[in-house]
């Protein structure tokens, strides 16, 4: 068996304070989009997904792979969000099989209301705390990051 890798103190460091900082940077933004617009962080997700596709549309498997959800898990999502009014759902006319989701009107305002107040969240705890190379050093590392958990057989 392969020794392990320990950390340093500095990566160690790097490490925690980096779990740290998700764990805290999550629940705020969560806190203030519930408290703001009355959304949770996956209506948040799906309401934003659907209104950035052209049509305000998506298969049910593609949305459930954005999300990195179980599409058993998203359907009893969107079964609650229908009831507010903010998804509807349609048998995919292509298949058959498959169910689209699409964004209502009152989802397209939902996220119209709550979307100014979202992004000065992100910034007021995150991106406004950086410099421009510090952004720029984010931005690399974390498509890089998803780069590499997402390469295909890997």
């Amino acid at each position: 068996m392969e020794q392990p890798r320990w950390l340093d103190a500095r990566e160690q460091s790097a490490w925690r304070g980096y779990r740290r900082m998700r764990r805290l940077l999550d629940l705020e933004l969560a806190r203030e989009l519930t408290r703001d617009a009355g959304l949770s962080e996956p209506d948040y997700d799906v309401l934003s997904d659907l209104s950035e596709t052209p049509d305000q549309r998506l298969r049910l498997s593609e949305l459930a792979d954005r999300m990195l959800w179980s599409r058993s898990r998203l359907s009893h999502h969107l079964t609650r969000m229908q009831q507010r009014g903010l998804v509807a759902r349609e048998e995919c006319a292509a298949d058959g099989r498959g169910a689209v989701v699409t964004l209502t009107d009152e989802g397209r305002h939902a996220i119209e209301r709550a979307a100014p107040g979202h992004v000065a969240a992100v910034r007021r705890n995150l991106i406004d705390l950086l410099t421009p190379d510090e952004i720029a050093a984010l931005d690399a590392f974390t498509h890089r990051v998803v780069d590499h958990l997402t390469r295909p057989g890997e």
